[in-house]
């Protein structure tokens, strides 16, 4: 282990210990806090990280080690990787290898002995900030003024770099013991996925009831999505600040003047709301985590949800057309829309559950149901 700083741009600096990525040596990103207790594989290969870097508030980190199934993505995207304390061990049945090795093959750095309490509450108050992470005997000054330097979210073109470059199929379905990842025989509906930096599990909740998946690149035309003929389209999840994504916005603009189901999680939620005529803004300091309080508007009923998401809808800002169809309990923000005059909705919080509950899984179902009722 070397000695490791992080500093935030504000000037507040911590140091710690390099477990990771001693070849690489430095790092920078948005400093953000996930809250989840378990779950740190999946975080680590989600594609909407890209380009942040992630504290986790669990006192203890990589006891249960990495395995070959619980990823999101086919490699760890996030900038760097925080934590309190390191588990020496890892006790799992299904570990391959400790967490410090993982992340140390990907190329990503990882620091502990870091107060994340202190940390955390300095997010909490003054919000997100860019941050900087250097492996050996860096000052505190030099620290800060690099990670002053790092270009703000909202400059990178995130998207691009997590999208896969060709489409492709998806038919893999849920993981299920003893036999592993299940692949469902039946396919009812045949759906267009437009890729923004997609996690497996929510293809993989899709390929459960009865979706035929094709995954398209991030750039792809409207007009060569409607020439595809699908059942239905999913604009997925993704990194970065959506109103950076104008041609994405334009062709979603172009898709809905058509009478496919849309349905959009996450980033994807954000983009049909640019193209509807409404906007976004940036949060304070964000919501990821297993354990985020919504209201189902329509059920009444209140779900326990996993997030990640730096941007929110402005309820303001949306045209009459729309019905806001779920609601945050910690900030009012809104967590899901409904178009009225077209087959289209979102979700801003992620139903797939990796990490967190499953208390979401049946929008995966009103998707299905959309699709059957505009087929009558």
């Amino acid at each position: 282990m070397e000695k490791a700083i992080l500093a935030l741009e504000d000037g507040h600096f911590f140091y710690g210990y390099a477990f990771s990525g001693f070849s690489k040596k430095e790092t920078g990103g948005e400093v953000i806090f996930n809250t989840s207790m378990t779950g740190y594989q999946e975080i680590l290969t989600d594609p909407s990280y890209k380009g942040q870097i992630v504290v986790m508030t669990p006192s203890e980190v990589g006891n249960y080690g990495v395995n070959d199934e619980d990823i999101e993505s086919e490699k760890v995207h996030v900038n760097g990787f925080v934590i309190k304390d390191l588990s020496p061990i890892a006790s799992n049945w299904r570990a391959k290898k400790r967490l410090q090795e993982y992340l140390e093959e990907n190329g990503v750095i990882g620091i502990y002995g870091i107060d994340t309490r202190a940390l955390v509450r300095i997010i909490r108050q003054y919000g997100v900030m860019k941050g900087y992470i250097g492996i050996g005997d860096i000052s505190p000054v030099e620290a800060v003024k690099k990670a002053r330097s790092i270009p703000d979210i909202s400059e990178l073109d995130l998207v691009s770099q997590v999208s896969h470059k060709e489409p492709y199929k998806w038919e893999e379905g849920s993981w299920k013991w003893p036999e592993g990842y299940t692949k469902p025989k039946e396919k009812k509906y045949k759906v267009a996925v437009l890729d923004f930096g997609v996690k497996r599990n929510i293809l993989r909740l899709m390929v459960d009831r009865g979706l035929d998946l094709t995954v398209f690149p991030h750039n792809t035309k409207a007009e060569d999505i409607i020439d595809f003929k699908p059942d239905g389209i999913f604009l997925s999840n993704g990194p970065g600040d959506p109103a950076t994504l104008h041609f994405q916005i334009q062709q979603i603009k172009k898709l809905l003047t058509t009478d496919i189901p849309i349905f959009g999680i996450c980033l994807g939620h954000q983009l049909l709301s640019w193209a509807i005529g409404g906007r976004t803004y940036k949060l304070e300091f964000g919501h990821h985590g297993g354990n985020h309080p919504v209201k189902n508007l329509k059920t009444g009923k209140v779900e326990i949800t996993a997030q990640n998401h730096n941007y929110a809808t402005d309820p303001d800002s949306l045209p009459s057309h729309v019905e806001i169809t779920h609601i945050n309990l910690n900030d009012d923000t809104i967590e899901g829309i409904r178009l009225t005059d077209r087959p289209a909705f979102s979700i801003q919080h992620h139903p797939e559950a990796s990490p967190g509950p499953h208390d979401s899984f049946y929008i995966f179902d009103e998707f299905v149901k959309l699709i059957e009722e505009c087929k009558r």
